[in-house]
């Protein structure tokens, strides 16, 4: 009788103790699952398009990334907001395309306060191509007044050209600078950079491909833009930019017409090229008049936020210059 009761006791106490470490086991995996990792990704902050896709590219799925310039929107003429410097204020990582490009940076970093932002500079490295500005003499044709209105429009870049996101050679330095520099600002993500970087380069490069193969047939050919934004794609596939006039937001005077035809005559250019979103009934004279194409050629700095896009708005920049030139 005295067994007996030992045993049941035994069992029933044994029974408790397990039911108590299955309990704990159980609470200890609950907290371990609602706890959020330590490792946090960096809240990530971009320029503008170009630089924006990039960095996007680099970061995937492990990070958040905004930007501050919305596609379409000018960036040589923008004016920072409150809101700009709330998002920086609240930025672990600034990235930008540098050479002078995002003039109003130095400003609103200034008035975000925040003493921790890391800024990454994605040309860092890149030699500039100085910039050409075109002399013009005074004379009865009212000059003066337009050099006036050029240096209201046009954009003058201490730093040299800062166009450098045009080339996929140089755009591959880029991407390479965004992954090493946020590599060493969040090195518990530096497998996922690293990865997600190099398969973003391997498409540059097979874009560069494309372009040396496809553009190799018309290497000398001398084209006009109105924005002096492809000297680096020009220079990078055997093609001349002549960025001849900036043209005014509102109108064309009749001297950036008569520029443009001297320049035509000077420099036998095959080609006109105007930007997206750029309808100017002058424009498309001056291209009959010269019996000149007129295609239009993307600086990137408006369209889809997705990497990818950088991709398709160059392989049409590639058709342009072969219908252009051919």
């Amino acid at each position: 009788m005295f067994f007996h009761l030992f045993k049941t006791f035994k069992i029933n106490f044994l029974n408790r103790a397990l039911i108590t470490t299955f309990t704990c086991l159980g609470a200890i995996a609950c907290n371990t699952a609602t706890t959020p990792p330590t490792n946090s990704s960096p809240k990530i902050v971009t320029t503008f398009l170009p630089i924006h896709l990039f960095t996007k590219a680099v970061v995937g799925d492990t990070g958040q990334v905004d930007i501050l310039i919305s596609p379409g929107t000018e960036v040589h003429d923008y004016q920072a907001t409150p809101d700009d410097a709330k998002l920086l204020a609240q930025a672990d990582v600034l990235v930008e395309n540098g050479l002078g490009m995002e003039e109003f940076l130095s400003a609103l970093v200034a008035n975000a306060g925040n003493s921790e932002l890391q800024q990454i500079d994605s040309s860092e490295g890149i030699e500039a191509i100085e910039e050409e500005h075109e002399e013009h003499e005074e004379g009865e044709h009212g000059d003066d007044e337009h050099e006036h209105e050029e240096g209201k429009h046009g954009h003058h870049h201490e730093e040299g050209n800062p166009h450098v996101w045009l080339d996929p050679v140089l755009a591959q330095q880029q991407v390479a600078n965004i992954r090493d520099r946020l590599i060493e600002s969040d090195p518990s993500n530096a497998d996922s950079y690293r990865s997600n970087a190099e398969a973003y380069i391997q498409q540059l490069q097979q874009l560069d491909s494309e372009f040396q193969q496809r553009l190799a047939p018309v290497k000398g050919c001398n084209f006009i833009t109105f924005h002096d934004a492809f000297p680096y794609l020009a220079q990078r596939y055997g093609l001349q930019q002549e960025a001849i006039v900036e043209i005014p937001e509102d109108s064309i005077t009749p001297q950036d017409i008569q520029r443009v035809q001297q320049a035509a005559d000077q420099y036998g250019v095959k080609a006109l090229f105007t930007e997206p979103g750029i309808e100017d009934k002058r424009i498309q004279q001056i291209s009959s008049d010269l019996n000149l194409p007129l295609e239009v050629i993307d600086p990137l700095e408006s369209g889809e936020t997705d990497p990818q896009y950088y991709f398709q708005a160059m392989r049409g920049n590639l058709e342009a210059l072969l219908r252009a030139c051919q």
